[in-house]
């Protein structure tokens, strides 16, 4: 930051001075460099301001300023409680999708310090699944659950599979209900969850028409002796017969983590549930609920 200074300047002066720079930068990032400069010359007034709006529970209530959205950012991450969990609905009044969306991209900052990110409905496209991938990928060891229900990002789901293979991500849940997802966003789900499978516990893949095709590349992982899924939400995603034999296979192979596995609304016929059912017999099945 340029700065001309003279033995005349007033600590007013330069208080403006970074206000003003703060209002004019699109970057989330120098922006908080910015308020850690005020912050440092003991001008607390922006942050302050957000504190008592965040303190009376009005602040998706309030019409904030970009110099205001900045300072949220800077208090949420300088906090001393803990980021364990963001929800876009803490910060926005009503159901206005477009609103939400300029929000989660004010916000991708504290996001990627977030254990929990619950973006459900948020009309999250292309656009904002590629920043939202970019901000997990520089930090993917804090998250641990991620809901994106609702969102069509459709074959942007590679762009968070990139995120998913990463070596230090430990994702326990994700939920993609209603995402638009094809077998070719499970193709890159089920490559991600090869790469790194030891982690995952939950994930929804409801309402996607992903098929038996889908279905068949996500038992690649569940037959890895590494995938320690519990829950896996199908429901409605135009899976028959021979999508549960596939599932029946896999479970086979490793039977001892799988306890709840939900199908319902698929196109089952009495031969798929009894591939499933039969299972029971095995001692080291753990299915406690299949829903059909």
């Amino acid at each position: 930051m340029t700065l001309n200074r003279s033995s005349s300047d007033s600590s007013e002066e330069k208080f403006e001075y970074i206000k003003m720079k703060i209002r004019t930068i699109d970057s989330p990032e120098k922006s908080i460099n910015l308020f850690h400069c005020l912050n440092e010359l003991g001008d607390n007034s922006l942050v302050e301001e957000i504190q008592q709006y965040l303190k009376s529970g009005t602040i998706k209530e309030t019409k904030l300023s970009s110099s205001q959205w900045s300072a949220l950012v800077f208090v949420l991450l300088t906090s001393e409680e803990k980021l364990d969990g963001f929800d876009i609905n803490d910060f926005v009044c009503g159901n206005n999708k477009a609103i939400k969306l300029k929000v989660l991209q004010k916000l991708l900052p504290v996001i990627k310090e977030s254990r929990s990110v619950q973006l459900r409905y948020c009309g999250v496209t292309d656009e904002g699944c590629a920043a939202l991938a970019s901000a997990l990928r520089s930090n993917p060891s804090h998250l641990r659950q991620l809901d994106l229900s609702g969102n069509k990002i459709g074959n942007s789901v590679n762009l968070l599979s990139d995120v998913l293979q990463k070596p230090h991500c430990k994702l326990k849940m994700l939920w993609l209900r209603d995402c638009g997802v094809t077998d070719g966003g499970c193709a890159a789900l089920a490559s991600a969850l090869r790469s790194n499978p030891s982690h995952l516990r939950q994930l929804s893949l409801s309402e996607n028409k992903i098929g038996d095709l889908g279905v068949k590349l996500l038992c690649a992982v569940l037959e890895d002796p590494h995938c320690k899924l519990e829950i896996l939400w199908l429901s409605y995603c135009g899976v028959t017969d021979e999508g549960c034999a596939a599932l029946a296979s896999a479970l086979r192979s490793n039977p001892s983590h799988l306890r709840y596995l939900s199908l319902i609304g698929n196109k089952l016929g009495e031969s798929g549930v009894k591939l499933l059912s039969d299972l029971k017999d095995d001692p080291h099945y753990k299915l406690e609920t299949f829903g059909y």
